[in-house]
């Protein structure tokens, strides 16, 4: 497998990337996980405006789906007409959420998704199996575990500490995990994790890799965010960069 990172910044765009946008590749199957603010730019930059064979939303946030509403108009008036509808797999309001946000009047867009609702548990997506679960963010959000050929990737989406993460986490090779927080200051609780959280999650996991995401650039700071990592996973730890890719 080939992890892209399409977009990497937390809650808004940042100075230097789009929000959550990873692509998945394997096989000739991309599959585009979460399309977040300003994310069809990089799309277009590191793999192809028309490169998606699906796509999974954690949760509906802006910063984890609003260019979904964006990419409506590249494939519902593509020159050569319209492309067949692209499976979206998502929280139970995704289908309101993205129709809503691209128009008021135009209605639905399921000319251009087919949506699939997440539930807990184990499911294909074209060469790959799937397993999704609950979270602790303040709407309905999921973590993903991917797996191929007994390589697996995790991705904690948005959330605190919970029993879920690490389990979807749990011996992966590699580990995409939110640190949006700083340690040692008075955060809000069930949001976000930190990186010291972040490394301890991987460390109980006994994860191969951690690669850190969703640093809020205006008010974080990467080198303590790495360094609590680090401090407390001691396999390697990296901050995820706009266009990096990485084999699984």
């Amino acid at each position: 497998m080939r992890l892209t990172v399409l977009g990497c910044a937390g809650s808004f765009p940042g100075p230097e990337s789009a929000c959550s946008a990873y692509l998945l590749s394997v096989d000739g199957f991309n599959l585009l996980i979460d399309f977040g603010s300003g994310s069809m730019s990089a799309l277009q930059r590191y793999a192809g405006l028309h490169s998606v064979n699906a796509i999974l939303i954690s949760h509906l946030h802006c910063d984890h789906v609003l260019d979904a509403c964006t990419y409506v108009v590249a494939r519902r008036y593509a020159p050569d007409g319209p492309l067949p509808p692209l499976p979206v797999y998502a929280p139970d309001g995704a289908p309101d959420r993205i129709a809503t946000a691209y128009s008021l009047d135009e209605g639905p867009v399921d000319d251009v998704y087919t949506f699939y609702s997440l539930q807990p548990g184990t499911f294909p997506i074209g060469p790959f199996s799937v397993t999704v679960d609950r979270v602790n963010h303040p709407i309905e959000t999921y973590g993903v575990r991917v797996e191929h050929e007994g390589r697996v990737l995790a991705y904690s989406s948005d959330t605190a500490p919970c029993d879920s993460l690490l389990r979807l986490a749990q011996g992966a090779d590699v580990f995409l995990c939110e640190a949006s927080y700083l340690d040692g200051v008075d955060n809000p609780p069930d949001l976000h994790l930190t990186g010291r959280e972040a490394g301890e999650i991987a460390d109980k996991a006994a994860v191969g890799r951690l690669l850190l995401t969703h640093l809020v650039a205006a008010w974080g700071s990467e080198a303590l965010t790495q360094d609590a990592a680090q401090a407390a996973f001691s396999g390697p730890v990296e901050i995820v960069r706009p266009g990096a890719r990485y084999e699984i």
